[in-house]
């Protein structure tokens, strides 16, 4: 063998050493990583709340992770951070259901467990999703929401995140759904637009004032935590008599409950959502679930959650039920979360 193929047997062998040395020590990693959509984002920062709580009870440290916009783009930037750091878990909250594949990809070859939680990866980029909530029931909820406060008559608006959040998007599918699966009792009620606030507040505004300029608007439902706050600012500000409902934070949304430009809103508590990613990781870590459909694990107080089927082709494990918040019972939770 010459010297050439001597030394180049080392490089590999080495090559593969090392590759075998980052994904033990990632496996050994005490170390979980939690990316939000964006850093600043309330929502994003309740659920950090309990994936930190997790992370307390399970012995390991919690990073808070995301980038300043929620781009793709800046949040490959953050998770090939966390792989130089090969921390042990990466639970990431999607700005893009495709753009983070090869990222995550290679995070996973490295021994990193990575799941989704809130707004998913494909199921290529992760080992499982943490769902919140049943996306269709979702969809359809708030749709029926919608009818309900305007007695079926009055057009639709959407004002959702980004265009590429997984989640929003999905929920919108099952918003078209109800509408069409119902057609004579929706009949008076139509979709306008969708239009994109990019879990901006500016932008959120900006695209609340576009909308108001549509007289057959009579409803916009905000699927987002940012938008819905945004636009209760504006239609309270404005004096719009233009209704609100969607999925936001009752400590956020409270005024807005309470003086009627949201009668009613959706959503689960986005402190146990951070809870259980903590919890789904901690249990891929240690063997107890691998992602696959059948697997059960104790994820603390919340108690014993299942391996699902998901709608994309991969798998799940589901949080609860969206839950409503009106007057009755918002001075209940408002100092919750």
């Amino acid at each position: 063998m010459s010297w050439k193929r001597i030394a180049a047997f080392f490089v590999l062998f080495a090559g593969i050493v090392c590759v075998g040395a980052v994904a033990a020590h990632a496996a050994d990693s005490k170390v979980f990583a939690f990316v939000a959509k964006d850093i600043n984002n309330p929502y994003m920062q309740k659920a950090f709340d309990g994936f930190e709580r997790a992370c307390k009870e399970i012995g390991v440290t919690a990073l808070y992770r995301g980038p300043e916009s929620a781009t793709p783009e800046a949040q490959i930037e953050v998770i090939n951070q966390l792989v130089a750091q090969n921390v042990a878990v990466i639970a990431v909250a999607a700005n893009d259901f495709d753009a983070l594949q090869p990222v995550l990809k290679n995070a996973m070859g490295k021994g990193i467990k990575v799941i989704s939680y809130d707004s998913a990866v494909n199921k290529e980029s992760r080992a499982t999703h943490v769902q919140q909530a049943d996306p269709e029931m979702i969809g359809r909820v708030l749709i029926q929401a919608a009818y309900e406060m305007i007695g079926g008559e009055g057009g639709l608006a959407v004002l959702s995140a980004t265009a590429q959040a997984t989640n929003q998007n999905l929920w919108i599918e099952w918003m078209k759904k109800e509408l069409e699966e119902n057609k004579d009792k929706y009949a008076k009620t139509p979709l306008i637009r969708i239009v994109y606030g990019d879990d901006d507040p500016t932008k959120s505004t900006s695209e609340t004032q576009a909308l108001l300029k549509d007289p057959e608007i009579k409803v916009i439902i905000a699927p987002t935590t940012v938008g819905m706050l945004a636009a209760g600012k504006y239609l309270q500000d404005s004096g719009s008599k233009v209704l609100l409902t969607g999925l936001g934070l009752p400590s956020e949304m409270a005024p807005f409950i309470e003086n009627g430009v949201c009668p009613w809103m959706y959503l689960w508590n986005p402190v146990d959502l951070g809870y259980m990613a903590a919890y789904t990781g901690d249990s891929l870590v240690k063997g107890g679930i691998t992602g696959e459909v059948g697997g059960t694990f104790k994820a603390g107080v919340i108690g014993e959650r299942s391996i699902v089927s998901a709608a994309d082709g991969g798998t799940e494990v589901m949080l609860g039920e969206p839950f409503k918040f009106d007057k009755d019972n918002i001075g209940d939770w408002k100092e919750v979360y």
